[in-house]
């Protein structure tokens, strides 16, 4: 759903009021048979002939991916990662806001100047009740993250992004997205090597 909503703001951005399913599954690199599939199970969708309405499906994936306003999220760890993160501004364009950052060291010099507040993680609880946060992007250590992420949970993110190169062990309700560059890269290298 993510690559279709993107596909459709592309056409949005060029002034494209309606996209076959087929054209919509080309540029989201799948089949034209998926896509019909992967929308019925949301809901009918689609004039035969005519094609999806770009507007009105953006809407309905962006109400389904709840991005249809800005969702705050939390940074924890502003090392060189975590400034770089906080320096992207793209979130905000794809509905995600990060309101705050916590660090074992909030007050040290960071190579850039930082628009996102960071505060020593004692706060963490105060700020995710008070916004209402329920994701958060760990940027730790690996012998951290355990540590950090049960602290997470404890206040009631349901959603972490796992930049730490550590298996982190979760109660079933909470999901987690590892991001490991190496194992990426690991994965082109074994392709360019073919």
């Amino acid at each position: 759903m993510s690559v279709y909503l993107r596909c459709l703001q592309r056409l949005r951005q060029n002034q494209i009021q309606t996209v076959s399913s087929e054209a919509l599954a080309s540029a989201a690199g799948v089949k034209s048979t998926q896509l019909r599939k992967d929308l019925t199970y949301f809901g009918q969708f689609g004039t035969r002939g005519l094609g999806y309405d770009v507007q009105q499906l953006s809407k309905m994936i962006a109400d389904l991916l709840g991005t249809n306003q800005l969702q705050p999220v939390v940074l924890v760890g502003v090392g060189h990662l975590g400034t770089a993160l906080l320096s992207y501004r793209g979130f905000e364009q794809e509905g995600f806001e990060i309101i705050a950052a916590f660090d074992i060291d909030p007050d040290r010099p960071r190579d850039r100047p930082l628009k996102t507040p960071v505060y020593a993680l004692e706060r963490l609880g105060r700020v995710v009740h008070d916004r209402r946060v329920r994701m958060a992007i760990l940027t730790v250590p690996a012998s951290a993250a355990q540590v950090v992420a049960n602290q997470l949970v404890d206040q009631g993110i349901s959603g972490i992004l796992n930049f730490s190169p550590a298996m982190l062990s979760v109660p079933d309700n909470v999901m987690v997205k590892n991001v490991n560059l190496a194992i990426e890269l690991e994965s082109l290298s074994y392709f360019v090597q073919q």
